[in-house]
């Protein structure tokens, strides 16, 4: 009798794909560049999911990057969805709303992130809350 075949169970990515992790922002975490600025979005998302500070640093655009990145004690991230995300050459713009839940309450953050690209890797640089 041949045995089963191993478990392949898949962990989902936090940004929302039906994706593997590992498939998916995983990959961009590893260090791999994100090939679009949504890429990179949804990567930084699974960051600060996954409490990934170095990644979140290193995504951050240069002049506008802080000296750290601070995690909210109890803050459990809900879904992501993105909008509208629009590329124009080495700048884009990705519109999108993350929902979490702290201390019984839900939350939304509703932003328009801008990126640009240097040397071909998407940077976060800011975003405009809606």
């Amino acid at each position: 009798m041949l045995a089963p075949p191993e478990d392949q169970t898949m962990t989902p990515c936090p940004c929302g794909l039906k994706a593997d992790y590992d498939d998916c922002c995983g990959r961009w975490h590893a260090g791999a560049p994100a090939p679009s600025a949504e890429a990179l979005m949804r990567s930084r998302y699974s960051a600060y999911v996954l409490e990934l500070e170095p990644y979140l640093l290193a995504t951050w655009h240069a002049s506008t990057r802080p000296a750290n990145v601070e995690f909210e004690p109890g803050l459990k991230w809900l879904g992501l969805e993105v909008r509208r995300a629009r590329e124009d050459g080495d700048a884009a713009t990705v519109e999108f709303v993350a929902r979490s839940k702290l201390a019984g309450r839900a939350f939304r953050l509703h932003e328009t992130s801008r990126f640009v690209r240097e040397d071909g890797r998407w940077f976060y640089v800011d975003g405009e809350m809606r």
